[in-house]
């Protein structure tokens, strides 16, 4: 189970959260098991699902890994900010405009797979070398009050959320 108080993370943050509820993983190990199972679903792809678009408007599966990428560096950036205890509130991002500047789609597949791979393990390396004490440092981001602890675990809920999205509405 985990065990984070309510005053960790903003409350647009729960279904990532709540996604691991029912587990008895460290932060480490949500980080590795849920980067595991993204190179299980995403590994052998058919080209054709690369570009493939459930609905109008929606991203493509490339664009998806695009934004997790994204989004990991962005919460990894929040966690090391507030491990060295940084006050400064630190802004939102917008993940469209983050999208549609990457042109994830003209990249190579395998480029962004072993990207993702990469940044996983960079994040492990950094959870890792943060205390217990450390992981109840918080900051603001967005708005919100978060503890370092409670990004590592939205991470990883984070990746699994977007993992379930592409195997109910893309695969």
């Amino acid at each position: 189970m985990l065990y984070l108080e309510s005053n960790e993370y903003a409350s647009f943050y729960k279904p990532y959260i709540e996604i691991l509820l029912n587990n008895d993983h460290d932060i480490i190990e949500n980080l590795r098991i849920s980067g595991v199972k993204f190179e299980q679903l995403l590994s052998n792809l058919d080209t054709n699902k690369q570009l493939y678009q459930y609905a109008e408007g929606k991203w493509m599966i490339k664009e998806l890994i695009q934004h997790m990428i994204d989004t990991e560096r962005v919460f990894s950036y929040r966690a090391l900010r507030f491990a060295r205890k940084d006050q400064i509130d630190l802004a939102g991002f917008d993940e469209n405009a983050y999208v549609e500047y990457s042109k994830a789609n003209k990249r190579n597949y395998q480029d962004l797979l072993d990207e993702f791979i990469a940044l996983r393990k960079t994040t492990i390396f950094l959870y890792q070398s943060f205390s217990k004490q450390t992981m109840l440092n918080k900051g603001m981001a967005s708005g919100s009050l978060m503890s370092v602890g409670a990004l590592g675990y939205i991470t990883s809920g984070h990746l699994l959320h977007h993992l379930e999205v592409i195997r109910n509405r893309y695969l």
